[in-house]
């Protein structure tokens, strides 16, 4: 199954936040615990440090001092929410602020031990069988003149550790529940800003490939989407004037072949069935070689398009005489007008005119010319072409007696192959 670029974000997301919530729930929770028990257990024996250099601590052995410590320390203990003991050199309880002085058993820690912690200056743990759940014990001698006289403990139920740690949790979690909604924003601006125009340029594309180059893809930013969607409208644009040329090139040379294979196929056929006496074939065989040459001359240039790049066409400029061109070009349709019962009537200016032009273009424009005239006269019609010189040039011009065309469609002229009258049949453009 394909992923769109979008779900395949969405998706990412999504195992983001999962993964995060995991590793929260897991070595984080585990690094919050850690880190609360390291600062409770840093107060807590930091306070017993602090207690067991005062002056009440350390002649707790005298019995008002013994009850003045006991008050002194549940003072300190409510405060602290913790329970502290005073424990004898012998490892007997002497004093626990969660119990009355009269009702102290001195044997109430089994197996008393102060190095119980090894390297640790805390523990979690029963404290030696007193608690019947888990408590954060702390220990710090009693010492005079550098001897020990006893014990002080801070106690604090490990129940109040991991609540403390929930509640970090449930606020971290809140922050970070936060934090993912926040993410949201970027995701949701990359949806709109990114995936919305990719969709659009996908579509664009799809529409391309399938042909229809006159789609414009409505993407109109100036950033990268926009520079991109402008760059693939001009390919489409350069694609459909290129294929637009291909046609044009291709109507341009079936147009310029037809009328010299005419005249080709028709003076054959003239000589084959008698029409043209024996005596004047080599006049009209002449005719067909010149229409063969410029078939050549056409294949020529067909040739030299083949990259469909009317641009890069240069003209072959050279000197030659005009009136004699028109003179080949006229007789070639000899055969189409003797069916059609038309004149040719030449009025050139002067015997020889030379001009310095593409003569095959000129030939080329000459042929579509007259037989455009041909094609929109009547029969019986006369179809006058003219030439006059004004200063350094030469006008040509080719008159018939058609209908014409009217001055409303006179700009039309340029369009390629236009018809006037789509009713004349399908043989006239």
């Amino acid at each position: 199954m394909k992923l769109s670029l979008s779900l395949k974000f969405v998706i990412t997301y999504i195992v983001l936040g999962i993964t995060g919530f995991v590793l929260l729930n897991t070595e984080g929770l585990h690094m919050m615990g850690n880190h609360i028990i390291n600062n409770e257990s840093s107060r807590l024996y930091t306070s017993a440090v602090s207690l067991s250099s005062t002056k009440v601590i350390r002649s707790y052995q005298n019995t008002e001092s013994l009850e003045y410590a006991h008050e002194m320390l549940q003072a300190v203990a409510d405060t602290e929410q913790v329970d502290i003991m005073i424990i004898d050199s012998q490892g007997q309880l002497v004093l626990d602020t969660s119990t009355p002085l009269a009702d102290i058993r001195s044997d109430a820690l089994t197996g008393f031990d102060p190095t119980a912690s090894k390297n640790s200056y805390y523990t979690i743990d029963d404290y030696f069988g007193y608690y019947t759940e888990d408590h954060l014990n702390v220990t710090v001698p009693i010492t005079i003149n550098m001897s020990t006289r006893g014990y002080i403990a801070l106690h604090e139920p490990y129940s109040h550790i991991l609540a403390d740690r929930e509640k970090l949790l449930e606020l971290i979690v809140k922050f970070y529940a936060a934090g993912l909604i926040l993410f949201c924003l970027p995701l949701v601006l990359l949806l709109l800003i990114v995936h919305r125009p990719l969709k659009k340029i996908i579509n664009g594309a799809r529409e391309f490939a399938s042909g229809n180059l006159e789609y414009q893809i409505p993407i109109h930013t100036a950033d990268e989407m926009g520079y991109l969607s402008n760059t693939l409208n001009y390919m489409a644009d350069e694609m459909r004037q290129n294929d637009q040329f291909q046609k044009n090139f291709i109507s341009n040379v079936s147009h310029d072949f037809r009328s010299p294979l005419t005249s080709i196929k028709g003076y054959v056929e003239a000589i084959l069935d008698g029409t043209i006496p024996h005596e004047m074939q080599d006049r009209y065989l002449k005719i067909v070689l010149f229409e063969t040459s410029r078939l050549t001359k056409l294949t020529q240039g067909m040739l030299q398009l083949n990259d469909l790049d009317a641009k890069a066409y240069m003209l072959n400029i050279q000197d030659f005489d005009l009136n004699q061109l028109i003179k080949n070009t006229a007789a070639s349709f000899e055969g189409t007008c003797r069916e059609k019962h038309i004149s040719i009537e030449l009025l050139l200016a002067s015997p020889k005119e030379f001009v310095s032009a593409d003569m095959e273009k000129i030939q080329q424009v000459m042929y579509n010319l007259i037989d455009n005239a041909i094609k929109f006269s009547d029969k019986h019609a006369m179809i006058t072409i003219e030439t006059t010189r004004k200063n350094e040039l030469v006008f040509v011009s080719v008159k018939d007696q058609g209908s014409g065309i009217p001055q409303k469609d006179l700009s039309k002229i340029w369009n390629r192959f236009y018809k006037q009258d789509l009713s004349r049949g399908k043989d006239r453009t």
